[in-house]
């Protein structure tokens, strides 16, 4: 696989095929505190200690793991794992809904999660390294005690391999973080609200917060209605007290 097989409108992007690997985010950080800090798609066929997001680990088995890693330099970061996710529920099937802030969900079930991680270097801040993972189930998850049953990406496409859904993310994912490094998350906002997995739906946050998910606000920020009213959580944890499947529109 090269790069020539993705339609990347961005000079010197990379692909990368590796056998296996601890994880992909992981090798894309040690490459950028080494100063190797060049647009690559970092793709693996088996990873051996995948993360997820608060150091989770994430089964690789039957799913598709990949990282992107790309110099980034937006105004206003808020909002660029919403951004990730909304690509890819978009590049792969229009019943896929968002949980914020990370999550594709199907059916209530989780079918894909993301984990980004920065690296600055110099003197000048305002442009940071940023390795963006994304981990898609494609047939069904062996591992087992899970919280929630997996959803899986063969459910809603069948007969679809890894390369396939690939070929549908890659480049769009580097063209949403393109158009999030100028323009930001806020022209996202109703796209994202459209297929928000929370919307109307009680939660209970890691700071003890209870209440009613409202959907995001034009920085990415949960809005989520209280006894002591509308409170904004940029930084939680957001546990689902009950999730009906609430209609949503599709643009």
């Amino acid at each position: 696989m090269s790069s020539d097989s993705f339609a990347f409108d961005l000079p010197g992007f990379a692909v990368e095929v590796l056998a296996q690997i601890d994880s992909t985010n992981s090798e894309l950080m040690r490459r950028a505190r080494a100063g190797r800090l060049e647009p690559v798609l970092l793709v693996a066929e088996q990873q051996t200690a995948g993360r997820g997001r608060l150091g989770r680990q994430w089964f690789s088995e039957q799913a598709l793991t990949f990282s992107i890693g790309m110099p980034l330099s937006p105004q206003d970061w808020s909002g660029l794992s919403l951004a990730v996710g909304l690509c890819v529920a978009q590049s792969l099937h229009p019943e896929l809904q968002l949980k914020w802030p990370n999550d594709v969900w199907w059916q209530g079930r989780k079918l894909a999660g993301i984990l980004i991680e920065t690296a600055t270097w110099g003197v000048s801040r305002t442009t940071r390294y940023v390795v963006v993972g994304v981990g898609i189930n494609i047939q069904q998850p062996v591992a087992t005690g899970l919280a929630t049953p997996a959803a899986w990406l063969g459910e809603l496409l069948a007969g679809v391999v890894p390369a396939q859904a690939l070929q549908r993310i890659a480049a769009p994912l580097v063209q949403a973080m393109k158009a999030f490094e100028a323009h930001g998350f806020s022209p996202l906002q109703q796209r994202f609200n459209q297929r928000d997995a929370l919307a109307g739906v009680a939660v209970t946050l890691s700071d003890g917060t209870v209440g009613t998910a409202l959907g995001v606000d034009s920085v990415g920020a949960l809005q989520v209605e209280t006894t002591q009213g509308l409170k904004k959580i940029s930084s939680a944890e957001v546990s689902v007290r009950t999730l009906p499947a609430p209609p949503y529109e599709l643009l």
